[in-house]
């Protein structure tokens, strides 16, 4: 991991902005409407891929069309871009199963989009891949493909790719995408695993990592984006804040200082004895050297936001913001629309302004 934080601080600015989608009182929406991707079309309208989950935790990726309500944009529901149907996306299993939580990403090098998500089948939950020309018809690529000799492989969630080829920490020009392999004691319950998984070292922690897939060959044939060359821990837990655990959240976007994104971090709750009562979500930044993402340029020391309002403090599961879906808005650098999860039942929409650049600063003090 190589970590060089040559950005001493980044400022950001939050405006929540409201619930963006809640549940309908369809049956399919009984369990929440939950963890978004964005994308435009070819058009440039705004899509949201949100995770509406069914009763039995039976989830499904649905295709939601934005429109203009006054000064606010209001989501119509058009159908899915997934449901499950290949044997990695069911089980006869409790617990539930299906397609859960997409991150969406336009590839200009491949002039296609790319999902990346969860498919929590027989096995558990895995990294799966699809592929669209249009933003709305999804072919499943497969489950991404770990078994490479030294890569992490089992359980694994919150993967996004980044929209541009990078350097591996090998030298090879690759795709990249984020992914968190998972602990078997974190399906403990919650307060029960936290003390064991506190006496980890914090890189044996749940952390960010990056996977790389060769460009050359996944030029050659779409179907090579699931073949994982490396993996690189890019963020282990700290202990500010995501002590426990971290993953990613909205897929990156190029700033002046490099890949920028949304990150979760997920701490213990406690009550004035010190007794574990529950888990927090919290949301931070980070910024990647633009060639080579292994290297984090910044890191938040604190989150840019976490649980306050009521939609995020109750819910399916208490306290959780969740960012999956960042839309940079027109017009305005460095001002971000981010799409989220409360308390796994709704999404929340919020603003979120990046400060000025380095170079932008140097500008305007010498002006």
């Amino acid at each position: 991991m190589m970590n060089q934080f040559s950005l001493a601080s980044l400022e950001a600015t939050v405006k929540r902005l409201g619930v963006a989608l809640q549940p309908n009182g369809d049956e399919a929406e009984r369990e929440g409407v939950l963890n978004p991707a964005t994308a435009h079309d070819r058009d440039g309208k705004l899509l949201l891929y949100p995770r509406m989950v069914g009763p039995g935790n039976h989830s499904r990726i649905g295709i939601a069309e934005a429109a203009a309500l006054g000064a606010s944009l209001t989501f119509r529901r058009i159908g899915y871009a997934l449901e499950p149907s290949t044997p990695y996306e069911l089980r006869d299993k409790p617990g539930g199963y299906g397609c859960e939580d997409p991150r969406v990403t336009f590839i200009p090098l491949l002039d296609a989009y790319v999902m990346a998500y969860t498919a929590y089948g027989p096995d558990g939950p895995r990294i799966a891949f699809a592929i669209s020309n249009d933003a709305y018809a999804w072919e499943r690529l497969g489950l991404a493909d770990f078994s490479a000799p030294g890569l992490p492989c089992g359980d694994d969630k919150d993967a996004a790719f980044f929209p541009e080829p990078v350097v591996s920490p090998n030298g090879v020009p690759s795709f990249a995408f984020y992914h968190r392999p998972m602990l078997h004691i974190s399906s403990v319950d919650g307060c029960a695993a936290v003390p064991i998984i506190l006496d980890l070292p914090p890189r044996d922690r749940e952390g960010t990592r990056i996977a790389y897939v060769p460009l050359e060959q996944a030029l050659i044939d779409r179907r090579n984006l699931l073949k994982v060359a490396e993996s690189v821990l890019v963020l282990e837990p700290a202990q500010g804040w995501g002590a426990i655990k971290n993953g990613a959240g909205t897929p990156p976007v190029r700033i002046e200082e490099g890949w920028f994104s949304l990150f979760h971090g997920v701490d213990g709750r406690y009550d004035v004895e010190g007794r574990c009562i529950g888990m927090s979500y919290s949301a931070g930044m980070v910024v990647h050297d633009l060639e080579r993402p292994d290297v984090v340029r910044y890191r938040s020391p604190l989150p840019v936001f976490w649980p306050e309002t009521v939609d995020e403090t109750h819910g399916v599961v208490n306290n959780v913001v969740f960012p999956t879906g960042i839309d940079p808005r027109p017009n305005a650098p460095r001002s971000y629309d981010i799409y989220y999860g409360m308390a796994d039942s709704r999404i929340g929409l919020l603003r979120l302004d990046v400060g000025a650049s380095a170079s932008a600063a140097a500008e305007e003090s010498a002006a």
